[in-house]
């Protein structure tokens, strides 16, 4: 009796499992999203880097 609340599930089980899928998508799609911003960030300083670099040169 005492450990019955284990068989049970929420109420809100059912349209649970459905919103999963759509959530893990948005999550990854916005630390790829994340990913995609850094790596333009590092290539955009590294190209300022370089640039500068062969200016100093002259």
């Amino acid at each position: 009796m005492l450990l019955s609340w284990l068989h049970c599930s929420p109420p809100s089980a059912l349209s649970w499992h459905r919103l999963v899928p759509m959530n893990l998508l948005a999550l990854e799609l916005f630390f790829v999203g994340l990913l995609g911003l850094a790596s333009l960030s590092i290539a955009w300083v590294a190209g300022i880097v370089v640039f500068k670099l062969f200016k100093g040169q002259r």
